[in-house]
């Protein structure tokens, strides 16, 4: 039995898609004192769990909503009183001790990680706060990647011989260049990706007293850059194909209140069958809605959005422009404003017209050029539609009228190139430049003390909250 009363900190809805169906799931975000962990239901378990609360308690007096096909509000009505069932179970013992109680909470499985897992000298890995691990616990088998404040290692999980990604981050530079937002909303936005196909999945998260890892899916093959360099340009169906594959996941990221703002051909991974895989979350911006503007001057030149450019107000469609350039350079081969001058291209991206030439279809050119049904935004040069309903408007485009979305969602649709690889552990894709780098020998050293999450009086409480477990 759990000491103490478990708080329920977030309930939200997510949707995922089996066998081509899209199913609504409930994720729990739960803490109880120093430990976060969260658990995902669906509706029929609130169900199942309220009838063996009434078989087991004849005055049960909970309640959960029934569904109501004329409540035009019917989904934030019924979130608002599963949220309300699970406070009320949790503010009362004779509810919350109940076994079918402590299954749905995931607090069973909280009491058995802590008795099976040594405290001693490990990190937290989870958000229960139940499983640790160090980076002793892996096996670095290769640089492959390096970044503004760390470097990214191929690497072994000792103990199930899984191979992952493992991105390690600089406490001291984050701090130092005031980057801590980007790098915990990543850590965020990573947690949220778990139910999408085309998203880089995270499977823990932890950290040391002067670095931070993310443990990430290793997805082995290649940066579609590459790819766009070796063969200059690619077929309309083949780039179709990955720009529907790129607009499912922005479009998941707008429905859970996110905009990307870093798309680009280096962000986006092949995986072993061909599809995408959207990485690297450092610019995302959560928890905006359909009415907000931000403004702030970010993302990568080449593909950054006119209202981006001018330092004006903007919204999700600045995801839908750098699709559209990112679409434009897998039919050309290079970005359709790129100038070796920053300042000139920024003048590009603002003033001059969009070139294309009529060895794409009609279909092609106008998703490129704004040409819908719907109203356009009034920008210079709109690449793919930018409207109000986002992906559902993007995805019903001229341009995609042969694509299965459903079968695409479930990963049906064979891809139109598959990379050559030869193993989970193969780096044939990753550049030279990094796998020649040597692994430096004080990352294992700098992990020998680790930060202990239990302890209340931490030194610094700057990453509270980064630890997560995903496996």
């Amino acid at each position: 039995m759990v000491v103490g009363s478990p708080e329920l900190l977030d309930l939200v809805e997510q949707t995922t898609v089996v066998q081509g169906r899209r199913h609504l799931l409930f994720a729990l975000r739960l803490k109880l004192n120093e430990r976060e962990w969260h658990v995902v239901r669906r509706f029929e378990d609130f169900r199942y769990l309220l009838d063996k609360l009434k078989e087991e308690i004849p005055d049960c007096k909970l309640k959960v909503p029934t569904k109501s096909l004329f409540d035009p509000n019917f989904h934030k009505t019924r979130l608002k009183g599963l949220t309300a069932f699970v406070i009320a179970l949790l503010e009362d013992p004779v509810y919350r001790e109940r076994d079918c109680s402590q299954q749905f909470l995931g607090l069973d499985q909280l009491i058995s990680q802590e008795l099976t897992f040594d405290d001693s000298s490990l990190i937290n890995l989870g958000e229960s706060e139940s499983r640790r691990v160090r980076i002793q616990d892996f096996n670095l088998i290769k640089t492959i990647g390096k970044g503004n404040f760390g470097q990214v290692f191929l690497a072994r999980l000792k103990a199930t011989d899984q191979v992952f990604a493992i991105k390690v981050l600089s406490k001291e530079q984050i701090k130092r260049r005031q980057e801590v937002r980007h790098v915990m909303s990543e850590r965020n936005v990573l947690v949220r990706s778990l139910q999408h196909p085309f998203l880089c999945k995270l499977r823990f998260s932890f950290q040391s007293d002067t670095k931070l890892y993310f443990v990430l899916d290793y997805v082995n093959g290649g940066e579609l850059y590459k790819h766009i360099q070796q063969e200059r340009c690619f077929s309309e169906g083949r780039s179709r194909f990955y720009a529907a594959e790129i607009a499912c996941a922005l479009g998941y990221l707008h429905s859970e209140n996110i905009i990307y703002r870093d798309l680009k051909p280096e962000n986006i991974l092949l995986d072993n069958q061909g599809h995408v895989v959207l990485t690297d979350f450092g610019l995302c911006k959560e928890n905006f809605s359909t009415t907000d503007k931000t403004d702030s001057f970010c993302g990568t030149p080449e593909y950054m959005a006119p209202e981006v450019v001018r330092r004006e107000g903007y919204d999700f469609a600045v995801d839908w422009w750098s699709l559209g350039v990112m679409l434009y350079e897998m039919l050309f081969g290079l970005p359709p404003f790129y100038h070796k001058v920053r300042e000139r291209m920024y003048t590009a991206i603002l003033r001059e017209p969009l070139r294309l030439c009529d060895t794409i279809s009609l279909a092609a050119q106008n998703i490129l050029t704004g040409v819908s049904d719907c109203q356009a935004l009034p920008l210079i040069n709109p690449l793919v539609v930018r409207c109000m309903n986002d992906f559902e408007e993007v995805s019903t485009h001229a341009f995609f009228r042969t694509m299965d979305w459903d079968a695409l969602l479930a990963r049906r649709i064979p891809a139109p190139f598959v990379p050559l690889v030869d193993s989970q552990a193969d780096t044939r894709h990753v550049a030279p430049e990094f796998t020649r780098q040597p692994i430096p020998d004080s990352l294992v050293s700098s992990a020998t003390r680790v930060v202990n999450t239990f302890n209340p009086v931490s030194t610094d409480d700057t990453f509270k909250g980064f630890t997560y477990i995903g496996i």
